[in-house]
């Protein structure tokens, strides 16, 4: 997130940051983003909440149960989420971020 910020800071960049992690994230925008990425992207299987849960909770994932544990819990997903002109882009890479913001 701190590298992804201060390349959007330093570009000069107008942005809103929206801490999904603390205020949450509604259905109808994770749907939005899933259905330009997939939910497989946006799903932070690397990340300790998902790590810590029931071996039942990780297994057979779908779309549905990703959209589930994301609502119930949105540090699962996946950051930085950036969105542009209905576009998002996930993760933090300066060259896709040059291109994206372009």
């Amino acid at each position: 997130m701190k590298k992804a910020r201060a390349f959007l800071e330093e570009k000069g960049a107008a942005y809103a940051f929206h801490d999904y992690k603390t205020a949450g994230i509604d259905r109808k925008r994770l749907e939005g983003w899933i259905g330009a990425v997939g939910w497989e992207p946006l799903l932070n299987k690397a990340g300790t909440t998902f790590k810590k849960l029931p071996d039942a909770d990780r297994a057979d994932l779908t779309q549905e149960k990703a959209i589930a544990l994301m609502l119930a819990q949105p540090s699962m997903i996946k950051r930085p989420v950036l969105e542009k002109d209905g576009g998002i882009l996930v993760g933090f890479k300066p060259a896709d971020y040059e291109a994206f913001i372009a």
